[in-house]
C-alpha cells in the first residue's frame, strides 16, 4: 500500500524507524537517522494519526540493559521532531501497561517503545512477538531501511498481521538505488573499498553487468594489488581471496569493464605512526609498512574516469579517513564527486559517515541511511523487509 493513500485519521500507527544511532555519555552523537525518518512522521501525525516509534539500539543480545535504552535517544528524537515523545517503556518491550498506554494514545500525538532488541524473538523473527506488536496499532509504516535486509519479527513478521505501507524514506531509498541499477544514464562508474573483497563478491560481480568503469579503494584494493604479484608488507589483505580478485578482473575484462587499482599508496608503520607516512608504488612496500589510503596520483587518475561521469555510486572509503593523514584520498574523491553534473548515491555505512565528515553531504544527490541493505540491493538481492510488505 501506498503511504499517501494509506487512510490513519484516526488510527494508532506502528511506525519501524532506524534509530540506532551512537550514543555517548548519554547523548546521542549523530541524528542523521532520525532527521531521515521525520518526513514520515510528521506525514502522519499532521494527517491525524496516533504514531509509536519502534527501533533497535546496538546489540543486547535479547535480554533488557539499561546502556542500550531508547532514552537517550527518545530526548534527541523530541528536540528534532519538535514533539513531545511519550515512553512507552518496558524492559520486555510490550506488556499490560503498553497495550493499555496505546490504547489511550490520542490521534496527534507520538510514543516511542523499547528498543526491540531487548527480545530474542525479534531477530528470529518470531510470529508470537510480532503479534504482540501488531496487538497495539491498527496500521503498520516501516521507515527503516538500514534493516530492510534482515528479516525480523518488527519488519517482516508483522507485515502479515496489520494493513501496511513503506515510509517516504523506504520508498526513496528503492526509488533512487533501483533507478540507478535498472536504468543508469551513462557513463556508470562504480566506486568501491572496504576492508575486504569477501564481504563484496556479489556487489562487484553484479556491478560488472551494469556499470562501465570499477575504481577499487581501501583496503580491499591491498587484496587485488597482491593478486597481481606486488608485495604488501603488513597491510590488510585477505591472501586466500587473489584467486577471486583475479577472476573479478578477468570478468571486467570479457564485459569491457575499466576495473583500476591504485598507481599509489599512502603508506606508513601503523595507523597509530601517522609521522611515518609517505606515499610509495604499489611495488615499493616495505616490509613493516602498511598501505592506509590512495596517493595522489590514484585520486587522479580516478578523477579523469570520473569526469565525465553520469553517474556514481560510491561504497567504501579509500583510506583509514578517521585519522590524519590518511583521510586525503577519501575527501578528495568526495570533493571531486561533489564537483559533478552526475546522480552521485553515496551506499550508507562507513562511506556515508566519511561524506558527512567532509561536510559535502548537500552536494550528493543521495546518501543511502542503511549500509548493509544497499549493498545487498545493489547485489541485486530481494529485501525481506521490503517484499514482505510489497508481497501482502
Amino acid at each position: 500500500m501506498n503511504l499517501k493513500s494509506m487512510d490513519v485519521k484516526g488510527k494508532r500507527v506502528l511506525l519501524r524507524v532506524d534509530f540506532n544511532v551512537p550514543v555517548k555519555d548519554g547523548k546521542v552523537t549523530d541524528t542523521t537517522r532520525i532527521e531521515a525518518a521525520k518526513p514520515t512522521i510528521d506525514h502522519l501525525l499532521k494527517a491525524g494519526a496516533a504514531v509509536i516509534l519502534m527501533s533497535h539500539r546496538g546489540r543486547p543480545k535479547g535480554e533488557y540493559k539499561e546502556e542500550f535504552s531508547m532514552e537517550p535517544v527518545r530526548k534527541a528524537a523530541e528536540e528534532i521532531l519538535g514533539q513531545t515523545i511519550a515512553p512507552f517503556f518496558s524492559g520486555v518491550v510490550v506488556d499490560d501497561n503498553v497495550r493499555k498506554m496505546a490504547k489511550e494514545l490520542a490521534p496527534g500525538e507520538l510514543a516511542m517503545l523499547e528498543n526491540l532488541r531487548f527480545r530474542k524473538e525479534e531477530e528470529a523473527n518470531d510470529a508470537s512477538f510480532a503479534e504482540e506488536l501488531a496487538s497495539i496499532a491498527d496500521l503498520y509504516v516501516n521507515d527503516a531501511f538500514g534493516t530492510a535486509h534482515r528479516a525480523h519479527a518488527s519488519n517482516v513478521g508483522i507485515a502479515s498481521k496489520l494493513p501496511s505501507a513503506l515510509g517516504f524514506l523506504m520508498g526513496k531509498e528503492v526509488e533512487v538505488l533501483s533507478n540507478l541499477v535498472e536504468n543508469p544514464e551513462r557513463p556508470f562508474v562504480a566506486i568501491l573499498g572496504g576492508a575486504k573483497v569477501s564481504d563484496k563478491i556479489g556487489v562487484i560481480e553484479n556491478l560488472i553487468e551494469i556499470v562501465d568503469s570499477v575504481l577499487i579503494v581501501g583496503a580491499m584494493a591491498n587484496t587485488f594489488l597482491l593478486s597481481q604479484g606486488y608485495d604488501m608488507g603488513a597491510s590488510l589483505v585477505e591472501k586466500e581471496q587473489t584467486e577471486l580478485a583475479e577472476r573479478l578482473m578477468k570478468k571486467a575484462r570479457e564485459k569491457g569493464v575499466d576495473l583500476l587499482l591504485p598507481v599509489d599508496l599512502v603508506v606508513a608503520k601503523g595507523i597509530d605512526r601517522p609521522d611515518t607516512a609517505r606515499a610509495v608504488k604499489p611495488g615499493d612496500i616495505a616490509p613493516d609498512e602498511m598501505a592506509l589510503d590512495i596517493g595522489e596520483e590514484t585520486v587522479k587518475a580516478y578523477g579523469m574516469i570520473l569526469d565525465g561521469a553520469k553517474s556514481v555510486v560510491w561504497n567504501g572509503p579509500a583510506g583509514v579517513f578517521e585519522t590524519e593523514p590518511f583521510d586525503a584520498g577519501t575527501f578528495d574523491l568526495a570533493k571531486i564527486l561533489g564537483d559533478l553534473d552526475a546522480n552521485v548515491v553515496i551506499g550508507g555505512g562507513d562511506s556515508a559517515a566519511a561524506i558527512t565528515r567532509s561536510g559535502l553531504e548537500e552536494k550528493m544527490s543521495h546518501i543511502s541511511s542503511g549500509g548493509g541493505a544497499s549493498l545487498e540491493f545493489l547485489e541485486g538481492k530481494k529485501l525481506p523487509g521490503i517484499a514482505a510488505i510489497e508481497e501482502v
